[in-house]
Order: C-alpha cells, then sequence, then structure tokens
C-alpha cells in the first residue's frame, strides 16, 4: 500500500510538476507574439512612408510640390527627393522639353478687308527656372496638359490681330517678290512672345504658317482682281510696244530721209563733176578736132529733140540738120558731099 501510494505521489509530483512547466510555456509565448508583430507592422508602416515621402525627378522634367493645392517649391535637379507624403503634399511633373503647338484653320480678315484661311504652328518650352515653372502652374491651374489648349487659343486670337496688318496681295500673290510671309511670321512672333512669357513663363523658340488659303468667296475675288491687273499690265505693255514701235518708225524715217538727202547731194556732186569733166573732155575735143566736136554736139542735140513719133520739116543747110547732108568731115576740114 505504502509503495504504491508513494508511487502514485511520486506520479502525481511529476505530473503536477509537467503540469507547470507546460502552464510556464503557455504563458510566454502570447506575451512575446504581439511585439514581434507591432515591430513588423510598424517596419511595414515606416517603409511605406519613406517610400511615400520620396520623388524622383526624370531628366527633362520638373516636379513641382503642391501643399495642400498651393505650388510650394520646384525640384529641377533629376535624381531622389523628399516631400511630406500625401494629403500634405503632392507632385506634378512639367515637360520642359521643346513642344510644337498649332493654332488649327483659323479665318481671320486682312487689312484690304478680304477673308483668308491660316494654320500656324508655335514652338515653345517652359523655361528651365522655378520663378517661370510656378508662373506656368498658376496660368495652367496645377495641370499641365492644359497648356496645349490655352496656347492655341492664344495663337489664333493673335493670329487676327496680325492678318489685319498685312494686304491679301501680300500674303497670295503669284509674283513671288511680293509675298512677305517672312514679316507676317515675325509680326505674330511679336505678339505672342513677351506675353506668353509674362503669363505661362514659356519660350517661344519658333512661329511658322503651316497652311494659307483662301475661302470661295474671297478666291473668287482673288481671281478677279488677279484679271483685272493682267489685263491692266497687258494694256500697258501694248501701249508700251505701241510707242516704241511709232518711235522706231520715226528714226527710221529721219535715217532715211538724212540718208536720201546724203545721196542727193553726193548725186549732185558727182553729176557736177561729171559735167566739169564732159565739159574738159567736150573743151580738148573741140580743141583737137572742132569739125567732129560740132558733128558729135550735132547728133546728140538730134537724139535729144528727134524721137521716133517726131516728124519735122525743116531746112537742111542749117544746124544740127546740115550734117545729114554734108557727112562726117574729111582730115582736111571739108565735108564729105558738095551742096
Amino acid at each position: 500500500m505504502s509503495l504504491f501510494h508513494h508511487h502514485h505521489d511520486h506520479s502525481d509530483h511529476d505530473h503536477s510538476g509537467h503540469g507547470h512547466h507546460h502552464h510556464h510555456h503557455e504563458a510566454a509565448g502570447p506575451a512575446a507574439f504581439p511585439w514581434r508583430r507591432a515591430s513588423l507592422a510598424a517596419v511595414l508602416i515606416a517603409f511605406a512612408i519613406a517610400a511615400a515621402s520620396l520623388v524622383q525627378v526624370r531628366s527633362g522634367e520638373a516636379t513641382v510640390v503642391t501643399r495642400f493645392g498651393n505650388p510650394s517649391r520646384v525640384l529641377l535637379e533629376p535624381g531622389l527627393n523628399w516631400r511630406w507624403p500625401a494629403p500634405f503634399e503632392a507632385t506634378i511633373p512639367v515637360d520642359l522639353r521643346l513642344r510644337t503647338t498649332s493654332s488649327g484653320l483659323q479665318d481671320v480678315g486682312t487689312r484690304d478687308g478680304l477673308r483668308i484661311i491660316v494654320q500656324a504652328y508655335v514652338a515653345w518650352q517652359v523655361q528651365g527656372d522655378a520663378d517661370n515653372v510656378q508662373r506656368f502652374m498658376r496660368a495652367v491651374q496645377n495641370q499641365p496638359d492644359e497648356a496645349a489648349r490655352q496656347i492655341r487659343t492664344f495663337v489664333g486670337s493673335a493670329l487676327e490681330t496680325t492678318a489685319s496688318s498685312f494686304d491679301l496681295s501680300s500674303l497670295i500673290n503669284t509674283d513671288a517678290n511680293k509675298v512677305n510671309i517672312t514679316a507676317f511670321e515675325n509680326q505674330l512672333r511679336q505678339q505672342i512672345d513677351q506675353q506668353l512669357l509674362a503669363t505661362y513663363g514659356v519660350r517661344v523658340l519658333q512661329v511658322g504658317v503651316e497652311r494659307l488659303t483662301l475661302p470661295s468667296v474671297t478666291l473668287n475675288a482673288t481671281v478677279d482682281r488677279m484679271r483685272a491687273e493682267r489685263e491692266t499690265i497687258a494694256t500697258e505693255r501694248t501701249a508700251v510696244g505701241k510707242r516704241e514701235a511709232a518711235q522706231i518708225r520715226s528714226a527710221a524715217e529721219r535715217d532715211a530721209r538724212i540718208v536720201e538727202a546724203d545721196a542727193t547731194v553726193k548725186a549732185a556732186d558727182i553729176e557736177a563733176q561729171s559735167r566739169v569733166e564732159a565739159a574738159q573732155i567736150y573743151g580738148r575735143a573741140y580743141a583737137g578736132s572742132p569739125q567732129l566736136y560740132n558733128l558729135l554736139r550735132s547728133l546728140d542735140t538730134l537724139g535729144t529733140v528727134v524721137t521716133p513719133s517726131t516728124r519735122l520739116i525743116l531746112r537742111t543747110d542749117a544746124a544740127p540738120f546740115r550734117v545729114l547732108v554734108d557727112g562726117p568731115p574729111t582730115l582736111d576740114g571739108k565735108s564729105g558731099s558738095q551742096p
């Protein structure tokens, strides 16, 4: 009985000791686990806060940090930066690269009251400094994507003002020397350059005309005007041609009269010289043979007076008809026949 009881007590003692040891482990486990879980949660929360506070600034961009919707500072250097997590602070990227915006087709009026359809483009860039970036964000109300639409409207208004300073013929003309698109583009740039910089913090790099055409009404008026201009030019050129032709004819007639007068003078000189020479020849002939001279002169006179249709009844014993009766003289000075 005693052994059994002792064993039983020992068994109870062991059992009670084992039970006490198990109860100690059960009490330590639940106490340690909440601390581990809380530490892990704290690490995760700290990591999330740190990740939410990091800002990456990309190359070619500026990052605007807003505090409760208002721009507070501008991050320009590429890399990682810190900010307060939302909702205290938020970030908005701003593209600093060159951008191009088209005005779309605009119906505008020229100085001479005609309409044209013109489309222009603007190459612009947000200035890469903090003041201009904040000015840009205020102008677009923290919505950078709205900048292109607002600039497009701005350029459309400037096109209307610029076109009113030019006549249609200086923008559309068949004569390339009269077309002055460069002046149109320069004036358009002057209209928008300073205002975009002051309002949006945007620098205009280039302004150009993409398309320039005419509506149907203006096209018909332009064709009529060009036709009238061509008719006027043709009339002027015809008048100039007639005037030049008259001048040429007058000069030719004057030259002809001068040549004719010169020829007449020369002919008179030649004739006078010929008569002098003839007289000299006659003189030498008369001095050498007076009778032969008289014969030749008589024959010349007969050739002049008598023609095939002339009938004369004259005395043959008178000169110059006596030569017909007497015949040529002989060497001794006597006639060849007797009276």
